[in-house]
């Protein structure tokens, strides 16, 4: 028998809400989590994205807060980063349709002196990143005295992200009595250690194995020689627009990503947009929803909006580079699937990517299928340079599998035993240098 949001407990009023946006089914991990929220027991919730999982803390916060109250916050919503805080802040907006609930999405970027002002009139549920947090608080913008519930959303990115100490400084100032959730798409033993520090005691709620793809998520790659076939490869691909009609190019640098952008830009139909850390704010943002609208059909970007970009028809992600971190493999496929829709996500795999492509398939637990590279695909002899650079590659990481192996590029260098025998060196030399000029 299925369970419905009323049997979870849910407020009336976002019963209606939810039943107007179209959101018939709780996830599983909603089924897991709201029934523990409820009881305000502190939380962990291991789910890949595009479940749901921001729903699952909301509906139960959103159900025991009932309307506004007072001028200061109940609820902090902790987030890695601006994008993510953007997009839960436009979760909430749309929950909270049909009540008097207030909230505001704080984040770095912009002038502390603007989200300050969005204060001062009263909010119940604060989104926040860490460091534009602790900024208000210390400016006494901020009053955090009323918190009852606080949620670290995307922990395991926050760890990535070297936001401990701050969450560290939260912690010393939040209110003792209060409901903790944390939220992670993986939980490896990092996340446990920073669940047991901030947590104390918790209830675990897991609806996947830690770092399990979505199901609806098609996952292959190609094995390509070098960076220029790569690019050819991508031309072909988005060149069949009926079939990747929205599609998120992950690149490892905003290097890459303005090469590919180049040629993405010249050799391909449909709008294009370009996101990395050197955009400014409003471009991101501007780029961001307007992909999520469906103006854009392809977005180029690095890992800074793997988290917290929600589009439900994105038809494929393409990682034109792997992660430098693992586990963000299943964050950037996690754009693809999302509320029940299927997706594809392709991995263009060169020399020097073929062992990472292993160590991903060791945390997902599953192989991603190799294809052939599709003969219409023009394949670029590699340059001695590349070459070279693929070999080493490949040199550090077998020394990584074996401290023993030597390798290719392995030099040994003769060591002095003694500074004696240094000097002794020293003076051969000038002994030689000394003959040459008197044949001279």
């Amino acid at each position: 028998m299925k369970r419905t949001f009323e049997d979870l407990k849910i407020a009336k009023v976002l019963l209606k809400t939810l039943d107007n946006i179209g959101f018939k089914e709780p996830t599983p991990v909603q089924m897991k989590a709201i029934p523990k929220i409820n009881s305000g027991e502190n939380v962990v919730g291991i789910a890949q994205t595009g479940t749901g999982k921001t729903a699952a803390y909301l509906l139960p916060l959103l159900t025991k807060l009932r309307k506004a109250e007072g001028t200061d916050p109940r609820v902090v919503i902790v987030v890695p980063t601006r994008e993510l805080s953007i997009q839960v802040g436009e979760d909430v907006e749309e929950l909270t349709d049909m009540s008097d609930i207030r909230h505001a999405a704080v984040f770095g970027g912009i002038g502390w002196t603007k989200h300050a002002a969005l204060l001062e009139s009263g909010v119940d549920i604060l989104i926040a990143t860490p460091g534009r947090l602790w900024e208000l608080y210390r400016a006494g913008a901020l009053s955090l005295k009323k918190i009852k519930y606080l949620v670290i959303d995307e922990a395991d990115r926050m760890l990535d992200m070297g936001f401990i100490p701050q969450l560290r400084q939260l912690l010393e100032v939040l209110p003792n009595r209060r409901q903790n959730l944390l939220f992670s798409a993986t939980f490896n033993e990092n996340v446990e250690k920073m669940a047991e520090e901030f947590l104390d005691h918790y209830e675990k709620v897991e609806v996947a194995p830690s770092a399990t793809p979505a199901g609806l998520v098609t996952q292959v790659a190609y094995k390509v020689p070098n960076y220029r076939t790569k690019l050819n490869l991508i031309q072909y691909l988005l060149s069949d627009e009926e079939t990747f009609t929205r599609v998120i190019i992950f690149v490892k640098t905003k290097e890459h990503a303005e090469e590919v952008f180049k040629v993405v830009k010249r050799k391909t139909e449909g709008e294009k947009r370009i996101l990395h850390s050197n955009k400014g704010q409003n471009a991101r943002i501007n780029s961001i929803n307007a992909f999520k609208s469906g103006e854009v059909r392809i977005l180029i970007s690095t890992d800074v909006s793997a988290r917290g970009l929600d589009a439900s028809l994105v038809s494929h992600v393409i990682n034109f580079d792997l992660p430098s971190n693992y586990e963000d493999y299943v964050h950037r496929i996690g754009r693809t699937a999302r509320a029940g829709n299927k997706g594809d996500a392709i991995s263009l795999i060169d020399p020097g990517d073929e062992w990472h492509l292993k160590k991903i398939e060791d945390i997902i637990r599953m192989p991603v299928p190799i294809l052939d590279l599709p003969e219409e695909v023009s394949i670029i002899e590699t340059e001695f340079n590349e070459n070279q650079d693929y070999l080493r590659e490949i040199d550090r990481q077998r020394r990584i599998d074996d401290p023993t192996y030597q390798g290719a590029f392995h030099q040994k260098k003769k060591k002095f035993a003694s500074k004696r025998d240094f000097e002794d060196k020293f003076q051969r030399t000038k002994a030689r240098q000394k003959r040459k000029k008197r044949r001279r």
